[in-house]
């Protein structure tokens, strides 16, 4: 982990030295070697699906992990609309000139070494390393054991199309895979702070808050994602529909998927049998509060034979992140009500309303304290490349530094230069 380190802070200042142009030529030449290998990052992948299917993961999370096709050349395109976003690196975010003619001048500069650590889709590995490397960070990443294969092969055939683009002037070092699966590779890796400028986990709550008990160096995150979909009085109920279908079912593994439907109890009685059906289309488990299991308790007969599931909620129930096809239901009465849920037992990742009420919405938008708050819109958009960011680096629902979808600018720190003709303090 120190060689990992060391290597990694020595390829820092060279990627520093880089050109914008230098940079871009490397992305794109790391996107078209992504495709151009696609035979060989399946073969390892393959690999990796066995390991999953041993390790006896859901059929979601062995989703997470494939790589096909179309989530080959999705990567790529991710590296090449990296390569056409702004360079992070550089710009002036603040200038004043002192009384005694001192010009400071505030300029953006990478981070350094970013560890990324992170659980199954392999995919995260060419984001996040684009990204760092757009931002001038030399980036140390550590997928899953289950995605070790194909994080290797990326990480393998970025660098070598980065060499052959650039030859010496390319930092070797600049992005590399922590080669082993041992545990204890974490801790002694988060100690080398004098290596290490930043830590960003990405996965589930468990292994975000061992790496922020872990760490002595700072760590950007988000625990969980209990996202929320208000549907309010004055919603548009197909539009509703929609949205709380999307954001359930679209993708139901991911941060940003919706885990509570939250429904005013002047629409409830509408609403609810419409949303159930569908859901139950889907299999998806319904967890309902006492008002909602009154209404769906009817509607489940003439499900039944599709294997519908519906039970009452548990208090805890509210507080979980399923990552699965499992949804908590609850009527609330009005717009502070729902607000007040969300504040209590969400996790600040991203929450919408759906209504045509403007007055209710803008209550909502405000008074909602998530990283992101959407009206009329479904919870699936926080994303850095929903975004316009390019691929993102994660989600953070912190407050001091970033906060929600990471993108170039998030993975800048800045440094102030002092441009003086002899002064000194008086």
């Amino acid at each position: 982990m120190t060689r990992l380190a060391r290597q990694a802070k020595a390829a820092s200042r060279e990627l520093a030295k880089l050109t914008t142009a230098e940079k871009n030529a490397c992305l794109l030449a790391m996107a078209d070697a992504l495709e151009n290998n696609s035979a060989a990052l399946k073969d390892a992948n393959a690999l990796d699906m066995e390991v999953g299917a041993q390790l006896n993961l859901t059929s979601a999370m062995l989703d997470r992990l494939k790589l096909d096709d179309k989530r080959i050349a999705a990567m790529a395109n991710g590296l090449r609309e990296v390569a056409a976003l702004p360079d992070p690196v550089g710009r002036l975010l603040d200038e004043r000139t002192r009384p005694n003619g001192l010009k400071l001048q505030k300029i953006s500069t990478p981070i350094g070494v970013v560890v990324i650590i992170y659980e199954s889709r392999p995919n995260v590995t060419a984001d996040a390393a684009s990204l760092c490397f757009k931002s001038g960070n030399a980036t140390i990443l550590r997928g899953g054991k289950e995605a070790l294969n194909s994080n290797q092969m990326i990480a393998e055939k970025m660098v070598a199309a980065g060499r052959a683009a650039l030859g010496e002037r390319f930092p070797t070092h600049a992005i590399q895979v922590v080669p082993t699966a041992d545990r204890e590779a974490i801790p002694a890796l988060l100690s080398l702070t004098q290596y290490v400028d930043l830590c960003m986990p990405r996965g589930g709550e468990g292994l975000i808050r061992a790496i922020a008990a872990c760490s002595k160096v700072p760590v950007i995150k988000h625990y969980k994602g209990v996202c929320h979909v208000f549907v309010d009085a004055g919603a548009d109920l197909k539009m509703a529909e929609d949205i709380a279908m999307n954001a359930k079912v679209q993708r139901p593994a991911v941060c940003n998927a919706m885990e509570t439907l939250l429904v005013d109890k002047a629409v409830a009685e509408t609403f609810l049998p419409r949303i159930a059906s569908r859901l139950w289309e889907k299999h998806v488990e319904l967890r309902a509060d006492e008002p909602s299991l009154e209404l769906l308790d009817p509607i489940l007969q003439n499900h039944a034979h599709h294997g519908a599931k519906l039970r009452p909620a548990l208090e805890q129930d509210f507080f979980t992140e399923y990552n699965d096809y499992i949804l908590n239901i609850r009527v609330v009465d009005g717009v502070q009500a729902a607000i007040d849920h969300i504040n209590h037992y969400g996790s600040a990742h991203s929450d919408s309303i759906v209504t045509r009420n403007e007055a209710h919405a803008k209550q909502f938008l405000a008074e909602v304290d998530s990283a992101t708050v959407y009206w009329n819109a479904s919870t699936r958009f926080t994303d850095g490349g929903e975004y316009g960011m390019g691929a993102e680096i994660g989600i953070s629902t912190d407050k001091i530094g970033a906060r929600g979808p990471m993108g170039l600018e998030e993975l800048t720190s800045y440094k102030w230069l002092g441009l003086g003709n002899g002064q000194i303090r008086g």
